[in-house]
């Protein structure tokens, strides 16, 4: 159940912390100056209604803490870690431990056997551009690296 007094001390919190006026802080959200006047000295109980516009008008608030004081404010974004990819020289290294020959990683297609090949199959390239390096990136997660 809600508590009157402590919602209206985290209403008022959050109007503070836009600097609204009440009558700003009710045009903004969407209802009539009354209503937050009400709400603030804890003669209504907010409607659901009223506390689904402030979260839409002010994306920090968090509803657990406009509603039981639990979680923060100004709502904290947390960024998931994502975790660093290999880079292409351990993934490399990680790929011909044994000694392999790079050769047996060529594409069987006997117009893709060497670098030459693959700068003829683009007419588009600028003159003067020549191709240094190609990786190609396989469904597994491997890779071949050919280099000029």
């Amino acid at each position: 159940m809600i508590n009157n007094a402590e919602f209206s001390k985290r209403l008022q919190k959050v109007i503070d912390y836009y600097s609204e006026s009440a009558s700003s802080f009710a045009e903004k959200v969407g209802v009539q100056r009354s209503s937050i006047s009400h709400i603030l000295s804890g003669r209504n109980k907010p409607s659901l209604e009223f506390v689904l516009k402030v979260l839409d008008t002010f994306p920090e608030v968090e509803l657990y803490w406009l509603m039981n004081g639990k979680g923060h404010f100004p709502k904290s974004i947390s960024i998931p870690k994502i975790e660093k990819p290999p880079t292409p020289k351990k993934m490399n290294q990680d790929l011909f431990t044994n000694s392999e020959n790079l050769d047996s990683e060529i594409p069987k297609n006997p117009e893709l056997k060497n670098v030459e090949a693959f700068q003829n199959l683009n007419h588009n390239i600028s003159k003067g551009k020549k191709i240094d390096r190609i990786v190609i990136f396989y469904s597994d997660g491997s890779f071949s690296n050919y280099e000029n």
